[in-house]
């Protein structure tokens, strides 16, 4: 069964943007430079090629992530050409209500439960599937237990407060810790089913 796999950015006190929204704190946050050190940047590309679809929210959608990365995807001398093309070529799949069709590339609109949807996903054959955010809709596949593994790429920041993903305890059961150079740490963990 493929797995799904969250990879967000975090505070080191969990906050994934300020009350307000903003992420200027987070040290690479896709700017057109990769602020990230060189093994952090290999093994992001690994995650990411790992996967064959990506689930997005509407709003992440709308904010300009799959033109953003097409738009990578064709400055051959950038460092993140290669993640790019793969986040282009991936099936991309956006959950919404209130959009009919998709005016993106690669990318499906699905308007049915999202767990039956997302269950029905995982039972596919093919590769691992990665989620990238959205707080309300990432705090919705935490809450229906979809979410299979947890990658916090967490920032050397603490904010006080902000937008977290998790509304309630979730219990996680650790896997892997990672420290990077550009002050990182990347911190796997997976459902713990007790």
């Amino acid at each position: 069964m493929r797995k799904l796999k969250l990879l967000v950015q975090t505070s080191i006190d969990g906050y994934i943007a300020e009350t307000n929204g903003r992420t200027d704190w987070m040290l690479w946050n896709w700017g057109d430079e990769w602020t990230w050190d060189n093994q952090l940047q290999k093994d992001f590309t690994d995650l990411t090629n790992s996967i064959d679809c990506i689930l997005l929210s509407r709003q992440m959608a709308e904010e300009g992530f799959v033109a953003h990365w097409e738009n990578m995807s064709l400055q051959n001398n950038n460092t993140q050409s290669a993640f790019a093309k793969k986040i282009s070529e991936t099936r991309k799949i956006v959950f919404s209500k209130t959009i009919h069709q998709s005016k993106w590339n690669n990318t499906y609109i699905a308007k049915g439960n999202f767990v039956d949807e997302i269950n029905t996903l995982k039972k596919q054959k093919g590769m691992d599937i990665i989620v990238y955010g959205g707080a309300t809709f990432v705090s919705s596949l935490i809450t229906a237990g979809l979410i299979d593994e947890y990658y916090l790429f967490v920032n050397p920041t603490a904010l006080g407060s902000g937008m977290s993903i998790f509304m309630g305890r979730t219990d996680l059961k650790l896997v892997k810790t990672t420290p990077y150079k550009c002050g990182i740490a990347v911190i796997i963990y997976k459902h713990d089913l007790r």
